[in-house]
Formats: structure tokens, C-alpha cells, sequence
């Protein structure tokens, strides 16, 4: 994909032969049709489009860092190492006691309480991954910047991102650039109090079906007068902890036009690869960051 570009990204030899009503449309045509049709009915445009076709471009021999697998990494093998801000015993407690499977929590070669990844200073991978991980990241330009110095030259950062219009944060405005360089520049190691207040109070259901057949529910405070001061409560006993909730909330293209604008104002130096469209009934996109 042209780096000057804000279309996401499409493979029309994949999206013309998937759709019978795209057969007979040439290339043009398909990239005009998934711009102002395909994109908001979840048409798939790519191979890459899903976790598991993301994960294919992975060669054999490559080296691999997956960030925060917890019950279910998305990469195994030779060559892929995990970090966590918990060692496998402690993510195998914290799975227990919300019933989650132990099974495939692997053992975490990296492990930081705060989620610094600048404790990897002695080895650099060609792919780094997460799933999920972004959105509660604290300062989000310190973590991509952290990325980008773990990654060889010219290596990748693939990521799987929730999209926010098929997930509880429904109802939450997108990110913008502003959000995300405010947290950069007051170096938060912890959440908003806004931040809490939105996941606390104004998230919805988190069924992403009914998200596509337009059921968005309603957000869960209604007619509770003592809900905003439980948060209130909840946010001064933290006293400054980190409270794990979505400090950032995306859609496919709110997301590369912030990595364009992140990467632009020389705030970051990995570049928007690839952003894929959200597959229909989905609730997740996924995204190809590089090291410039």
C-alpha cells in the first residue's frame, strides 16, 4: 500500500473472486466498489484480513515476539518468545479465577509489570505481534515507539485490533491524535479517570452480531445514582495503580489515519503497511505497522 494513502487495504484478485455480483468488474471498479460498499458490509478484500491470514505471512525461520498471550497465544514454535506483565504461574492463577482454560499459556520469556518493553535490550525479532493489546496500553506512542526499537530493520508489527462499532465501546467516541499525544506528554503509567469512567458506565453489550444487525443496546448506566461515585470510589483506592480498561477505542480507518498522523508529525517511525477492513460479524480488524 502507498504510504500516502488512506484507503484501507484490498486485494482485488481475492475481493473479485469471492462475490459473484464482482465477477465482471475490473480492478478499478472493485477498489471503488469496496471504498463505498464492500468496507461497511464487511466484505473480505484480503487474505490477510483475519488473525489466522495475518499470522501466514510469518516465515519459517523468523523471529517472533508475541505481546500479551495470556490463555491463548497466537503464535508457537521455534523462535517465537512471549512477554506479559505476568509470569505462566501468575497468568495461570489470574485464568482460574475468571474460568478461562490453562492449557496453552505458555511460558513468558519477558515479563514487566508495567508493560515496559525496554527490559528487552539485548535482542531484536522480524515480527512482533498482539492481539488486543493496543487499546489498553497507557501511552500509546511510548509503545510503539518501544516496538519499533525491538524490531530489526525493516521488520513488522501485526496486530489484531477490536473495532469499536462491534464491541462494547461502542457508544465511545474514536481516538483521536490529540488523546493520544496528551497521554504521551503527561508519560501516564496509569488510566484516565475518564477512561474509567467510560468502560465503567457507557459500554454496551459486547455481542458483535448484534452490533452488525444494528442492536448497539444501551450503555450500562441507566437510572443508578450511585454509579459514577462507585467509580470515583474505585479510581482514589487505586491511588495511581494501573486499572486495566480500554484507554483507546478504533475503527479500521480512524486507525490508520492516527498511525499516518502519528508517523507524519515524527511522533512514531513505523509506517501503516496494511489496515484491513472488519470481516462481516466480526469485531476485530487487523493492521501491518514496519519499521521506516
Amino acid at each position: 500500500m502507498n504510504k500516502n494513502s488512506l484507503f484501507l487495504s484490498i486485494d482485488p484478485e481475492v475481493y473479485g473472486r469471492i462475490y459473484e455480483d464482482l465477477y465482471e468488474k475490473n480492478k478499478d471498479e472493485l477498489l471503488l466498489h469496496y471504498q463505498n460498499i464492500g468496507e461497511l458490509e464487511g466484505r473480505i478484500a484480503s487474505a490477510y484480513s483475519r488473525p489466522k491470514g495475518l499470522l501466514s505471512v510469518i516465515s519459517t525461520g523468523e523471529s517472533v515476539l508475541e505481546i500479551g498471550p495470556f490463555t491463548n497465544p497466537l503464535t508457537q514454535g521455534e523462535g517465537v518468545k512471549y512477554f506479559d506483565v505476568l509470569d505462566r504461574n501468575a497468568l495461570v492463577k489470574r485464568a482460574l479465577e475468571i474460568d478461562r482454560p490453562i492449557e496453552n499459556i505458555p511460558e513468558i520469556d519477558y515479563v514487566s509489570q508495567n508493560g515496559d518493553l525496554s527490559i528487552i535490550n539485548n535482542e531484536k525479532f522480524d515480527i512482533v505481534v498482539s492481539s488486543h493489546c493496543i487499546e489498553h496500553q497507557t501511552d500509546l506512542i511510548n509503545h510503539f515507539n518501544q516496538v519499533s526499537k525491538i524490531l530489526k530493520p525493516g521488520g513488522c508489527y501485526l496486530l489484531v485490533v477490536p473495532d469499536k462499532r462491534y464491541c462494547f465501546d461502542h457508544f465511545l467516541s474514536e481516538s483521536t491524535i490529540a488523546d493520544v499525544v496528551q497521554a504521551h506528554v503527561e508519560k501516564r503509567t496509569s488510566h484516565s479517570l475518564a477512561s474509567l469512567i467510560e468502560h465503567r458506565l457507557l459500554t454496551t453489550h459486547n455481542d458483535c452480531v448484534r452490533h452488525w444487525e444494528g442492536d448497539h443496546g444501551q450503555t450500562h448506566v441507566i437510572d443508578d445514582s450511585g454509579a459514577m461515585n462507585r467509580v470515583l470510589q474505585e479510581y482514589e483506592t487505586a491511588n495511581g495503580a494501573y486499572i486495566d480498561v480500554h484507554a483507546w477505542q478504533f475503527t479500521p480507518r480512524s486507525f490508520l489515519n492516527l498511525i499516518s498522523q502519528l508517523h507524519n508529525s515524527d511522533l512514531i517511525t513505523l509506517l501503516p503497511q496494511h489496515v484491513f477492513g472488519t470481516p462481516r460479524y466480526g469485531l476485530e480488524f487487523c493492521a501491518v505497522l514496519c519499521n521506516a
